[in-house]
């Protein structure tokens, strides 16, 4: 068995806006840097003995409190980016055709922005990304640091939940709010979703 605690990264210069970031390299923002700072100070209290992390900047900025309190190397996993959201890329739904949105809001897969990656492919590569860490890992705490839509979509994927209802059995993870996820045997069960951290 082993434990997966997933969290996103911290609050980027784009949230303000709620702009799609996806795979655009947008930086962490003053309020980002201080959540991966008290991330990393209740990473200490947990106790890992691994960290992995998406290659994008806002992931990695993230990681490197809790890797400098844990005296650990973060490995990059490319499989762990976020999902390219095509033609939504830096806008906001208010900035694109409202047609495409509601074709999103009624099914986010097959309603995927235009030139998007299929939701499809990106959970796969994303719960296949976190059982290749569970079993390099056996029974180990690993901290995992990701991606909002790219996360949701992998705990559908890994717990069998239909990936057209992601937004809405999973309607945000929050910026460094942990979720624990036990995997066994190529199963998955989840413990806990979107934990506050202390202070």
């Amino acid at each position: 068995m082993t434990t997966l605690f997933l969290v996103r990264h911290g609050q980027t210069v784009w949230h303000a806006d709620n702009r799609y970031a996806g795979v655009t390299d947008v930086p962490l923002d003053g309020a980002g840097q201080e959540q991966a700072k008290r991330m990393g100070l209740w990473a200490a209290e947990i106790g890992f003995d691994a960290l992995w992390c998406s290659p994008l900047r806002r992931a990695r900025a993230t990681a490197a409190p809790a890797a400098a309190t844990l005296g650990l190397m973060p490995r990059i996993e490319g499989d762990l980016r976020e999902v390219d959201f095509g033609m939504a890329e830096g806008h906001t739904l208010a900035e694109l055709d409202p047609a495409v949105v509601a074709a999103f809001h009624a099914d986010p897969v097959l309603g995927a922005f235009p030139g998007a990656e299929d939701p499809r492919t990106a959970a796969a590569r994303a719960a296949g990304a976190l059982h290749r860490i569970a079993d390099r890992h056996p029974g180990e705490r690993v901290l995992v640091v990701a991606h909002n839509t790219l996360m949701r979509l992998a705990l559908c994927s890994m717990l069998g939940i239909p990936l057209s209802s992601y937004r809405r059995v999973f309607p945000r993870i929050r910026n460094c709010a942990p979720t624990e996820l036990r995997v066994e045997q190529g199963s998955a069960s989840l413990l806990a979703y979107n934990l506050p951290l202390p202070g």
